[in-house]
C-alpha cells in the first residue's frame, strides 16, 4: 500500500533508474539531500491537505502552489542526477 510506504523508499518511486546514485548522493551531496528532503516534505504536506475530509484548511490554490514547488524540486533533482550519472 503506497500510503503506508516507508518514506525512505520514496526515491525509488521517483527515479528508479537512479536508485544507487540517489542513495550515494543523499550521503555525499548536502544540496541534493536538502532538495530531496524538501521534496518529500512537500509530498507529505500535499497528501495531508488533499486527505482532509472538509478541505476547510486547504484551499485548492494552496495545494496547486505546493505541487508546483514540488515539481520544480523534482526537476532540479533530475538535472543533478543526469549530470552525475
Amino acid at each position: 500500500n503506497r500510503a503506508t510506504m516507508n518514506p525512505a523508499h520514496k526515491e525509488f518511486e521517483m527515479f528508479p533508474e537512479y536508485r544507487d546514485l540517489i542513495t550515494q548522493l543523499k550521503t555525499t551531496d548536502k544540496h541534493f539531500k536538502n532538495l530531496f528532503d524538501k521534496h518529500n516534505e512537500l509530498d507529505q504536506q500535499i497528501k495531508n491537505l488533499e486527505g482532509q475530509v472538509d478541505h476547510a484548511h486547504a484551499r485548492p490554490e494552496q495545494i496547486e502552489l505546493l505541487k508546483k514547488e514540488k515539481l520544480q524540486l523534482k526537476d532540479e533533482l533530475y538535472q543533478i542526477l543526469r549530470s552525475k550519472a
